[in-house]
């Protein structure tokens, strides 16, 4: 008999990935395809199908294909669509009903934290929890709330913007077009902007003020800390101490068993998680002080995306039997 796996489809703004999973978590294969942004969402699934098609071929022998998992900026359980995700220019589209003019079995989509959260729930950290919160920490912030074993979506399907939540009312510009939100503060592209301010605003000796703004990375600022550099480490203290206060307030309204750090920047480790647990213990409210756990994922970085969206189809077929 055909062992049976799930697509896994993980757009983002450069590359779109997509990889085959057993219901273990095994990732069985994976590849990506430049996503080029400028193109329709038509013109992304049609070449992905190509793709996807003429790899299975490789293993149709020993797999049956079970179900299409994705994950998308913007995407929206409930409906099916992507509605206005940013770097790409797709407007509002109905993504599930794209895929059925290429597959006919069973798909689902959600956004990429979402589906980071059933992938910890099913396959990686979060495996025997039923209330959790996944933060990711990319280019941006995003977050997938679990509550009683259900992802949380919300009346309309966009439930769970912690990232998007505010810091300083007369705070930084966000790309959503607000002032001082989190993600402008505790994400790879909000260390960064942290960097220049103190770069601005002290005089901190470093060897990151020869590094231009077009060419730091979150990376440079981990090893920089690592290294001792102390406007780096003032950096990670900054940014641990909103990321803190905020997971503090989430704490409050969720009351999970673990928040999980997931992607770019929570690869620097004990850097972001020991300041971030210190800050968010002591804006903690005391019934919740000391029985939050703040751990990493256990999705293996290289296959993680591919493993998030094949979790959510995996979830959904689960349901069903």
């Amino acid at each position: 008999m055909n062992t049976k796996i799930a697509i896994g489809i993980d757009v983002g703004g450069t590359n779109t990935v997509f990889g085959f999973v057993d219901k273990e978590g095994n990732c069985i294969y994976e590849s990506s395809i430049p996503t080029h942004s400028e193109q329709n969402a038509d013109q992304l699934f049609e070449r992905l199908f190509l793709n996807i098609n003429n790899d299975f071929k490789k293993f149709s022998n020993d797999y049956k294909l079970a179900g299409i998992g994705i994950g998308a900026p913007n995407a929206n359980y409930y409906k099916g669509t992507v509605e206005l995700p940013p770097n790409l220019n797709w407007g509002m589209v109905n993504v599930i009903d794209l895929v059925k003019k290429y597959s006919s079995l069973p798909a689902a989509i959600t956004n990429d934290a979402n589906a980071a959260a059933i992938g910890e729930m099913i396959f990686g950290a979060a495996k025997g929890m039923k209330d959790f919160i996944v933060i990711t920490l990319g280019t941006g912030l995003g977050s997938g709330i679990v509550v009683n074993g259900e992802l949380v979506y919300g009346a309309d399907g966009f439930a769970g913007e912690i990232g998007h939540t505010i810091v300083d009312m007369n705070g930084r510009e966000c790309g959503c077009g607000r002032r001082g939100c989190l993600e402008t503060y505790a994400s790879a592209s909000g260390i960064r902007r942290t960097v220049f301010e103190l770069i601005g605003t002290t005089n901190i000796p470093s060897g990151l003020r020869e590094i231009s703004f077009g060419q730091l990375s979150a990376k440079d600022i981990a090893d920089a800390a690592t290294r001792g550099d102390q406007l780096a480490l003032k950096a990670f203290d900054y940014t641990a101490k909103v990321l803190g206060l905020k997971l503090a307030d989430a704490v409050a309204h969720l009351s999970p068993e673990a928040i999980i750090l997931f992607g770019g920047l929570a690869n620097a480790g004990d850097l972001i998680f020991l300041p971030t647990k210190q800050y968010m213990e002591e804006f903690m409210l005391n019934i919740f002080k000391n029985k939050v756990k703040l751990i990493p994922s256990a999705l293996p970085g290289a296959h993680a995306a591919v493993l998030g969206a094949s979790a959510l189809i995996w979830n959904e077929l689960n349901k069903l039997n």
